[in-house]
């Protein structure tokens, strides 16, 4: 043993199958209870319009308006004369040029907000009413049954 490891407490696995014995007991009577099983849906619901929102409305045109100005050195009349020529040629470009120009904007637009939902659904994982409840409710169990559990459960 090395001397930078610390000690180590002895956990029974008793205390800590109770633990989560009860966990799994108060998720199962919680689930049944109307109120937070509506406010389940409403948070499933409200975190995927925003995470939607995120990776297909903000983070797309920010890049599109980001990177242009990056490359004008951060000069709007620079990027406003790079743009103005292409937009007068889409204008008066034949149907073809324009349908294909706006697909290939779209499938940009498409791709970038899908790699952002999945990165974004990585990184802020959904946290569910159940478990916020439970844990509370944990957390006071621990203290009623202080003594008949270890340290860290």
């Amino acid at each position: 043993m090395s001397i930078y490891t610390p000690p180590v407490k002895h956990v029974d696995a008793p205390e800590v199958a109770a633990y989560w014995a009860e966990r799994r007991r108060y998720l199962e009577r919680v689930r049944k209870v109307p109120e937070i099983r509506q406010r389940f849906w409403k948070e499933v619901a409200m975190y995927l319009l925003r995470r939607l929102l995120w990776s297909f409305g903000f983070f797309p045109v920010f890049i599109a308006f980001w990177i242009p100005l990056v490359l004008s050195s951060f000069n709007p009349v620079v990027m406003a004369s790079d743009f103005i020529p292409m937009l007068q040629d889409f204008v008066n470009s034949n149907p073809e040029v324009q349908a294909t120009t706006i697909s290939t904007l779209t499938i940009a637009w498409a791709s970038i907000g899908f790699i952002f939902l999945v990165f974004d659904f990585v990184l802020t994982p959904f946290r569910s009413p159940y478990e916020y409840e439970a844990d509370v409710y944990m957390r006071s169990w621990e203290q009623l049954n202080h003594e008949q559990l270890p340290d860290k459960v």
